[in-house]
């Protein structure tokens, strides 16, 4: 950390993105997002520790010496921001403990463990599903889950007042230097005890997202598997899940588990699971599945391992396929709510009225097929704006007043995320899943995908000999436009979002009046209604886009029973420079949401525009 000199640090800074979601840049020392060197710029250094000390200031305002677990995916930068920050919080006075490559949900369950002296908090460097050259950081407390959206924001205001003030950068390179170098040496030591009891605080806290309240739904998945034998494929693309528990977990259910790309750092395809990425996987699917037919069922995570999409074996179709991440959260929606329904948890009167109040928290650009789903079940939808830690958010609230709150998630992103964890987890996505195929009907007590096909007036599509094929077809029909597909996703100049949502307000309003009598004729579009998403806190019907600033705007369109049947959205990327816009719609049209994507895109281009 020499030869430092401000300009350096400003440009650095002002290529970063700071968000509740996490702090993001182009950390290679050489500056390329693909790059897979392992340096970091003098900049990104002093970044790196001063975000340390302000994380470790905030922890000390309730301990004076806070205890704090260090991990990273495996990203190639990562150890290098990883050995600045333990030195910063060492220089702070934190008692520091580093995991080295561990799953963010890992870490997350090790911090939150029950144990003598837990831990105040954790950092974990990563950029999620970023391309390689980036990387990033999250913090959180003791609860599992990365700070509330409104303690991050906090941090990240004294991150900025301190860097607005750091007219002396050598500071924090004292600040660095100031660690103590026996200390340190400790904290590398025990890096692989600390790594094996986070492991095993995974293993164990994973058992328990599963179970829920009913301590004997591991032995019931375990025979079902036992009766009809199951398997999974693993692409790994070198994540931080290639050390983590998958295999050891799975396979004590009788899970058999087939890995391509296994290694830690072997990321050998584009990092975020869509699309494209989820192709390696699918043919590894398909060829194991030849030889297997029991195996059908795959998985990609991203680098961090706290998601992941799916890929199956389709009966139908005679070839594996990718699920879109809607239809990935939909089914884990179904499975977790089926598994209130098989617990005794959700209960209904004899008109199917739930006698407990159940709700599922969501972002507001995940499908209105959950809206559907959910009323299956009489229970309720509550939507945050874009961010895990939005929604996680969210769920605690509605949880204070009362709600049970199994499952939640960003069905845009795909995965899911179950109560008691408050990460997504695709080991917790794939169990949904698996739930659903091996937790069937004995005598008088329904089975998952049973209970689904009653309560959504399908049962007579129900029958015993079902397949994940089967299941699928039950769920509500819709079309979403991919989050990671070309059309999804703008560059914009206007840096207002506020003032860009206004001159989208005056544009849309003269093309709803232009068009509305086609979207009657056409679609049943009979009206619309505005709603912004600003953290946690939904407005519906507004009359001023304008006020959802940075936050999401979602335009929903009114068919002739009065129920919204199709919708457009926007929103700015909080952790990528882009402009995200999305169409959802009931029906399996692909022809419907192609025409309103490609009308959200123009309206929001003209506006950009202005």
């Amino acid at each position: 950390m020499t030869g430092l000199h401000t300009p350096l640090l400003d440009k650095a800074l002002a290529e970063m993105i700071l968000s509740p979601s996490g702090w993001r840049g182009i950390f290679s020392g050489n500056g390329d997002d693909e790059s897979a060197a392992a340096d970091i710029s003098p900049a990104h250094g002093l970044i790196a520790a001063l975000a340390a000390e302000v994380f470790a200031d905030y922890l000390k305002k309730t301990t004076a010496a806070p205890r704090v677990i260090v991990g990273m995916d495996t990203r190639p930068t990562g150890p290098a921001i990883a050995d600045a920050m333990i030195r910063a919080l060492l220089a702070s006075g934190c008692r520091v403990e580093y995991a080295g490559v561990t799953a963010a949900p890992e870490i997350m369950a090790f911090v939150r463990a029950n144990s003598p002296d837990k831990p105040e908090g954790f950092v974990y460097i990563s950029a999620s599903h970023n391309p390689i050259g980036h990387n990033g950081l999250k913090f959180g407390r003791n609860d599992g889950g990365v700070l509330p959206a409104g303690e991050a924001t906090l941090l990240i205001e004294e991150f900025r007042r301190r860097i607005a003030g750091c007219r002396n950068p050598f500071r924090i390179v004292g600040l660095v230097n100031a660690a103590d170098n026996k200390a340190l040496e400790a904290v590398y030591a025990g890096a692989a005890q600390v790594k094996r009891e986070a492991r095993q605080a995974y293993l164990d806290f994973t058992s328990e997202v599963a179970a829920g309240n009913s301590g004997d739904i591991l032995g019931v998945i375990s025979r079902g598997i036992q009766e009809r034998p199951l398997g999974v494929v693993v692409d790994f693309n070198g994540s931080a899940r290639t050390l983590s528990i998958d295999r050891e977990f799975l396979g004590s259910l009788g899970v058999k588990v087939h890995a391509i790309n296994d290694k830690p750092g072997e990321i050998v395809h584009r990092i975020v699971p869509e699309g494209e990425s989820l192709e390696p996987c699918r043919l590894f699917l398909e060829e194991i599945h030849r030889k297997d037919p029991s195996v059908i069922l795959g998985y990609v995570p991203d680098c961090d391992g706290d998601r992941g999409n799916l890929v199956f074996w389709d009966e139908g179709q005679h070839k594996a396929r990718a699920l879109e991440a809607q239809e990935v959260f939909a089914l884990a929606c179904v499975s977790e709510l089926a598994h209130l329904v098989w617990t005794g948890e959700l209960r209904y009167d004899n008109k199917g009225n739930a006698l407990n109040k159940a709700a599922v928290a969501v972002n507001d650009p995940t499908s209105m097929r959950i809206d559907r789903i959910a009323r299956a079940f009489d229970v309720s939808v509550f939507r945050a704006e874009v961010g895990e830690a939005n929604v996680v958010g969210l769920a605690r609230r509605l949880r204070e007043q009362g709600f049970t709150v199994r499952i939640l998630g960003e069905g845009s992103a795909g995965g899911n995320i179950t109560h008691p964890s408050a990460v997504r987890d695709p080991i917790n996505t794939v169990l949904s899943l698996i739930k659903l195929l091996t937790i069937r009907s004995e005598g008088d007590r329904k089975g998952f995908y049973e209970l689904w096909c009653n309560l959504s007036d399908q049962t007579e599509t129900y029958r015993p000999d079902f397949s994940l094929t089967d299941i699928i077809a039950a769920l509500p029909a819709f079309i979403t436009t991919g989050t990671y597909t070309p059309e999804a996703l703008l560059q914009v100049h206007t840096t207002d979002h506020g003032l860009l949502k206004s001159r989208y307000q005056q544009v849309f309003l003269r093309e709803w009046e232009a068009r509305k009598a086609s979207l009657l004729s056409h679609y049943g579009i009979t009206g619309w209604e505005a709603a912004t998403y600003k953290g946690m806190e939904e407005k519906r019907g507004v009359t001023d886009f304008s006020s959802a600033g940075r936050g999401g705007l979602k335009v929903s369109f009114i068919n002739k029973a009065g129920n919204a049947s199709a919708c457009i959205w926007m929103r700015g990327s909080g952790t990528e420079p882009v402009f995200r816009v999305m169409a959802d719609v009931a029906g399996s049209d692909t022809r419907i949401e192609r025409a309103l994507i490609e009308w959200q895109r123009n309206m929001v281009q003209e506006a950009d525009d202005q």
